[in-house]
């Protein structure tokens, strides 16, 4: 089914195609729609905003149409809490504040960001380094800090790789400090952030008694809690990563995540050769040879974790070690000359 032609009601949002059932509803930024459904008396309740540099936006239903733009608001401020928790791009963060002093001292953080960092360190064990958090450095002498990337020195290559490596991070349980074994290391949370801020909203909503919502975080981690009415699942479509015009395949979530990576986000390309953003923190290179990878599992930051390490993985090493994770199933695009690009999935 291409863009444009599809059978049931939704919207296109950062390369996904979310189905909201049978519901006849436009779909448009920063604006709310809310209305009954006769069948159940059921209310729906639609809004974005923009945090994390990307654009969230959450579907509710609900018995009580007046508290449940409160609830979403509420949600959306949690997920802007975690951006000033965990940004390393505002200088004022806790996350800033470690990058500056924790090659100095040991740096005291607060346990919600302490725990966090330790769960990411966990990834980057388990994977084996595919997935690290330390890999800032190289992602700006890559030039995809703030910018669309460039082609670095093998000596810039070299400075960067210096500082990279989970295993210089040194954490204390005991006294809730971070602190880097040598200069040049940072914490870059982006890979992971907001799939925790998904899972943070989706606590929230549950807290708020919302049994049936969808949160879509930019268009790369989406968590469909419950289902709409009258539907078993959340459809979504993953675009083509080739063609945007075209759908490439259809999962359907209940209490899932879907988390993608994709060359096609970022990235520069220099005589025919593609540099994308997902870079593998081992060769201090881009990966090469994918177009995306998509994840389901039971959490957004898991989604977002493993997005990355099965990307940095590929297909072989994916199949034989994947099960070391709570993934439910990994879909790989890559290129094919033929028909411009397949998919291999694995669950």
């Amino acid at each position: 089914m291409q863009y444009g032609e599809r059978k049931r009601p939704g919207f296109w949002l950062g390369g996904l195609f979310i189905s909201t059932g049978r519901l006849r509803s436009p779909y448009c930024i920063f604006v709310c729609f809310v209305f009954s459904l006769q069948n159940n008396e059921l209310v729906r309740y639609e809004d974005s905003r923009i945090s994390m540099a990307c654009t969230y936006t959450i579907v509710v239903y609900g018995h009580r149409e007046q508290d449940l733009g409160r609830i979403v608001n509420a949600a959306f401020d949690e997920v802007d809490r975690i951006d000033r928790l965990m940004s390393h791009y505002k200088p004022e963060s806790p996350l800033s504040e470690i990058n500056r002093e924790a090659a100095k001292r040991p740096v005291k953080v607060e346990r919600e960001l302490f725990d966090f960092i330790s769960e990411c360190i966990n990834y980057s064990r388990e994977s084996d380094g595919a997935f690290d958090i330390t890999v800032g450095p190289l992602m700006k002498a890559w030039g995809f800090f703030r910018g669309e990337g460039r082609m670095p020195t093998d000596a810039e290559i070299a400075k960067a790789r210096d500082g990279v490596g989970y295993q210089h991070v040194k954490l204390d349980d005991k006294a809730g400090t971070v602190l880097f074994d040598m200069a040049g290391v940072e914490l870059d949370l982006g890979g992971i952030a907001k799939g925790y801020a998904v899972d943070r909203a989706v606590t929230l909503l549950k807290q708020h008694g919302i049994e049936r919502a969808l949160i879509n975080a930019c268009g790369s981690t989406i968590y469909g809690l419950g289902a709409p009415p009258n539907e078993k699942t959340w459809e979504v479509q993953i675009q083509d990563p080739v063609d945007q015009s075209k759908v490439a395949t259809t999962v359907r979530l209940n209490n899932q995540a879907l988390s993608v990576s994709g060359s096609y986000v970022k990235f520069f390309e220099i005589d025919g050769v593609r540099f994308s953003h997902i870079m593998d923190p081992r060769t201090g290179r881009p990966v090469q040879g994918l177009l995306s990878v998509a994840v389901i599992t039971g959490s957004g930051r898991a989604g977002d974790a493993l997005d990355n390490v099965f990307y940095v993985w590929g297909v072989d090493k994916s199949k034989k070690d994947w099960r070391r994770f709570s993934a439910d199933e990994l879909i790989f695009f890559l290129p094919d000359a033929g028909n411009k690009w397949k998919t291999i999935r694995i669950r």
